[in-house]
Order: structure tokens, then sequence, then C-alpha cells
């Protein structure tokens, strides 16, 4: 049963991505806003978004629980609408849509040591790793593989070739690779959103979640910098992409103080734009 769900997948999935591809970049955006917002509350518990709603302000209204909502499922559309662009991005095709602030931090890192680049799951997540490699920064970046091997067989090639080339799967042995590319000279680039079994609980929204302490080991074993990077989505398919301050960590500090003064900064992204940030996963599990 399970492998004719991801063959449907699979096949849709093509014929949606040859879709969006014909139809154009403007078109396809609108088309995949329009679809994530039908489709999208039927693929994931609405409980989970709400629970996770109620986490993070729970002085939020139903109807403001359900702007949010909706307009999570549409910029989720929207994202799967630009996958077949990505090429384009990576080509520069389309830089008229992106807007980069910070850039010169990325000719500081490319001069001097590499540094752990932390973000989170915000708009289009997929072109910040790509702006990175791009602007020459040696760069590795740690991703989940899809539990569908046959759609996984289209993302990962995609993602390797243009996003970017250095692609280190979640897991025990993937943290191994990590400090194998760092020992190199490579900057790890890593998602810190995402709830991790081997990871602390700590607080998040004021709430404990399991939380990857990834960065502090780096931070700890290297006493290497971090470079946090957000993305928003503005005017519907245009992208502001900001390398922030680097985040001071004192000498004394611990993984869960680290982790901590992360999850802290990715909270005042989130309060930034709730909409843009992927409500739908399990974060407090």
């Amino acid at each position: 049963m399970k492998f004719i769900r991801y063959l449907f997948e699979y096949i849709l999935i093509i014929f949606l991505f040859t879709l969006f591809k014909l139809l154009g970049y403007k078109v396809a955006s609108e088309v995949g806003y329009l679809l994530g917002k039908t489709v999208g509350p039927f693929l994931r518990s609405k409980r989970i978004i709400k629970n996770n709603l109620i986490k993070f302000d729970n002085s939020l209204s139903p109807e403001e629980m359900k702007k949010v909502t909706k307009e999570m499922w549409g910029n989720y559309g929207r994202i799967f609408s630009e996958y077949p662009y990505i090429p384009s991005f990576r080509k520069g095709d389309l830089d008229k849509y992106i807007k980069i602030e910070n850039i010169e931090k990325l000719e500081e890192i490319k001069k001097g040591q590499p540094v752990v680049f932390v973000s989170a799951h915000f708009s289009n997540f997929e072109l910040m790793a790509m702006v990175i490699e791009k602007a020459g920064v040696n760069l590795a970046a740690i991703y989940r593989p899809l539990n569908n091997k046959m759609v996984n067989s289209i993302m990962e090639p995609l993602r390797k070739k243009h996003i970017c080339k250095n692609q280190i799967k979640k897991g025990i042995n993937g943290v191994r690779e990590s400090l194998k590319f760092f020992k190199q000279g490579t900057s790890i680039a890593i998602m810190i959103d995402q709830r991790v079994s081997e990871g602390k609980e700590i607080n998040f929204f004021n709430h404990p979640a399991l939380t990857t302490t990834i960065p502090a080991q780096f931070v700890k074993k290297f006493g290497c910098k971090i470079q946090p990077v957000h993305i928003e989505r503005f005017n519907k398919i245009n992208f502001k992409i900001t390398f922030d301050e680097q985040i001071i960590i004192e000498e004394s500090a611990d993984d869960t103080s680290i982790s901590l003064k992360l999850n802290q900064w990715l909270e005042k992204k989130i309060k930034r734009n709730p909409s843009q940030w992927i409500w739908s996963h399990d974060r407090w599990k």
C-alpha cells in the first residue's frame, strides 16, 4: 500500500513540476499558493498546527490562527511550485527576485575560518544555501532525506546540482561527515528548527523542545563562529535573504546555553512573520 502511495506521489510531482515550468515563474507561484491553501490542510494534522500555535502564543484568536495557518499552507504551495525554477535561480536568471542584505559577511567568511550557518524552514528556505555557495563559500548542508525514496530521487540530485553540492544526511553518520568537512575548511549549514530525537530538551517559546546541539558542539570543539541567516518572502514572489550579526558565544557557555541562545534568535524571526514558518512539524512532541 505504501509503495502505491509513493508511486502516485512520484508521478504527481513529475506532472506538477512539468506544469509549473510551463506556466512561468509568476503564474506557477500563484497556482502553488492556491494549491497549498486547498490541499495542504488535508496533508497534515490540524491538531498539531493548532497546538503549536497555542504554544507560540496562547492569546491568538481562532480567526488569527486560521489566518496564519492559511498563509502558511499558501507559502508551502509557493515553495513547491518554485522547485522547477531552482536551476534558473542558480544560473542567475531570476536574481531580480532576490535581495541580499549584509552579503559582505560572506566575503569575510571566505577569507577566514569556516563557520556554522544556522537557519530554519522560512519562506523558500532552499535559496539560502544556494546563495551562500554561489558567493564562493565552501559549504556542506545537513538535510533530512524524504521518506518517499522515489520522490527523493528527484529532490536529492536537484539539491546537489543547483543548491549545495555537499549534502550531508541527518544522523550520527552525518555528524561525522560534518566534522570531516569542517576540518577541511568547509562551512556547515544546518536548520535548527526541527525536532531531533538525539537532541536536548531546551526552551522554545517557553516550552521544552528537543533541539539539535550540533552548532553548540562545533563551537565548543573548534571555537568557530555561528552565522545566522534568514529568508523572508515579500510581494509574493520576491525574497530577502539577511545575514545577521554573528552570534557571540561566551567561552564558558555549554551546549544547553548555546542552543538556547539559538532558539531565542529563531523565536524572534518567527514572531516577525509567523505565517512564513512551517507549523506542521510536531516540534514539541
